[in-house]
């Protein structure tokens, strides 16, 4: 019986001492907030039957990021969104197109949607990451739309130099047990080439991207797009000073045999200055994203967007306004939804901070066409944007803000004897991070 008793209590002294081996560090981290919107009108068409009425909702999301470290270096990343509904609102109905920015449906992220499950390992020969990633977060915020994609990266430093090399899959049409396709190479493959140099005042990049999306083959043709994306982030003084250029080239349409060639050729970017002098500060932007040409039917000049993180207004393109209320259109063809689109962006704006908890802007922006059917005015609009932001605690903030919009006759879309109306848009946003 003693020898029972001392076997059994090796036994568990071994266990013991090995703990720290099966051992894993767990991290959580991430957001919820609860918003509030009130939308004056959800059309801007003025005297007519389809006059759009005003809304009002709330809406949240949960936002949990998970760390398993298994060992220094080494982890296993997953990220999830909860509950990502308008309060008491209709749910989606079940289908199987992603949400937009997610891996998951619409329906799944009402309920949960993971969107990242990836390993990262830091080699001695640079940091790898294998599985459903972060993808388009390259640069400053501009042009830029987070959402996950299954990569392979690879990031390797060497002093201020950083080199990243990044392959994806966009979409996958191979024959498998759940998709019986009758094609062998009809794909959607992504290659990123990046580099990133940091300096005393901030740090300078550029990207190179190419995009090769084969899933139109049954259409008889693929696209190639070439990507070339510089910009730089820097801190001179007071002045906090960031810009970017996107030029897309390649071809939106390339024939197997047969048909005419779509070739791409867009342009965009933007600079942001932020001068901070004590309490107040004052700061401008200028944003271009170029249109398609309607002249031009063998190009198309308007493959950017200002992308979904790119949210300078609180009506004019605003994604967050778009997702939960919905287009806000006007005549014809002619919406305001969600990035911007073949547009110059002109924005001024004054900020006080009168203590460390408090924030307070406001905005005066101006936005006109780029590229314009026949008959169409440029004028998207005046908008004034006025928020104030108080840190509650080290975690919990809130938000409000109101935003007029002084509406363009592009929204006339060349229709004449018609009328369009000004809106205005009052929403506030509690945020609680961990």
């Amino acid at each position: 019986m003693k020898r029972f008793w001392l076997v059994l209590l090796s036994l568990g002294l071994v266990m013991a001492f090995s703990a720290s081996v099966f051992a894993v560090d767990v991290k959580f981290s991430g957001e919820y907030f609860v918003g509030g919107m009130y939308l004056d009108k959800t059309t801007v068409m003025k005297d007519t039957a389809t006059d759009g009425p005003s809304t009002a909702l709330y809406y949240q999301r949960m936002r949990l990021k998970t760390e398993f470290v298994v060992a220094p270096g080494l982890s296993l990343v997953t990220r999830a969104d909860i509950m990502e509904r308008a309060w008491g609102a209709a749910r989606s109905t079940p289908g199987t197109a992603a949400d937009t920015n997610s891996a998951g449906t619409a329906a799944e992220n009402e309920n949960i949607a993971f969107d990242y499950l990836y390993v990262t390992y830091a080699s001695p020969i640079g940091v790898f990451g294998v599985g459903y990633q972060p993808n388009g977060t390259w640069a400053t915020v501009f042009a830029n739309s987070e959402t996950p994609l299954p990569k392979i990266t690879y990031a390797l430093p060497i002093g201020d130099f950083t080199l990243l090399l990044q392959m994806g899959k966009g979409a996958d049409q191979s024959r498998t047990a759940k998709y019986a396709s009758p094609y062998s190479d009809a794909d959607y493959d992504v290659y990123y080439l990046m580099g990133m140099y940091k300096f005393k005042q901030g740090v300078a990049g550029l990207g190179l991207f190419g995009l090769r999306n084969k899933t139109t083959k049954p259409l008889g043709y693929e696209a190639q797009v070439f990507l070339i994306e510089p910009y730089f982030q820097a801190q001179f003084g007071p002045v906090k000073v960031q810009a970017e250029v996107d030029y897309a080239t390649g071809k939106q349409r390339k024939y197997e045999s047969g048909g005419s060639d779509i070739n791409y050729d867009s342009w965009a970017g933007w600079i942001d200055a932020t001068a901070t002098f004590g309490p107040i500060y004052f700061g401008g932007t200028f944003a271009y994203v170029g249109g398609d040409d309607p002249a031009t039917t063998d190009k198309n000049e308007g493959y950017w967007t200002g992308g979904m993180d790119f949210n300078p207004c609180l009506l004019l393109w605003n994604y967050d306004r778009y997702y939960w209320a919905g287009t806000m259109p006007g005549y014809g063809a002619a919406t305001n939804s969600g990035p911007m689109t073949n547009a110059f962006f002109y924005q001024g704006r004054v900020g006080v901070k009168p203590s460390d908890k408090l924030d307070i802007m406001a905005s005066l922006s101006y936005a006109n066409a780029d590229k314009k059917p026949t008959g169409y005015s440029d004028a998207y609009g005046w908008e004034i944007d006025v928020t104030g932001t108080y840190k509650i605690t080290n975690n919990l903030s809130y938000m409000l803000g109101v935003g007029y919009l002084m509406t363009g006759d592009y929204y006339k879309a060349g229709t004449a004897g018609v009328s369009v109306r000004d809106n205005y848009i009052v929403v506030n946003k509690l945020t609680l991070t961990f």
